[in-house]
């Protein structure tokens, strides 16, 4: 079993793998189906890792916004076909930037 600072640093590594692509900007997330499935699974397993952190460690971080991280992968994962994609990109461009930066704080 994997221990909270493995979970925290698999959620860094998904942004950074999110970021790479990211950065090609939204007309490049719209037109490349692989770029969206790229994000959409690094999505997925950001909140997979979330869930698996403990109660203990996630209160330890209130600013991280845990319920609604793993939320949204329920969303991913359950209603795939219902993806808004207006909404995938937002929570990449909005939100990913400052989960990066309260992660940091949490490794050592």
């Amino acid at each position: 079993m994997r221990s909270d600072p493995e979970r925290i640093a698999d959620i860094q590594e998904a942004i950074e793998r999110i970021e790479r692509y990211a950065l090609r900007g939204r007309a490049a997330f719209d037109d490349d189906e692989l770029i969206q499935t790229w994000i959409l699974h690094h999505l997925q397993i950001i909140g997979e890792a979330a869930r698996a952190v403990t109660p203990e460690t996630q209160k330890m971080s209130p600013g991280i916004p845990w319920a609604q991280i793993i939320g949204m992968r329920n969303i991913l994962v359950h209603h795939y076909f219902g993806i808004d994609r207006d909404v995938v990109w937002e929570a990449v461009v909005r939100d990913l930037p400052p989960l990066k930066r309260e992660l940091q704080k949490m490794l050592p």
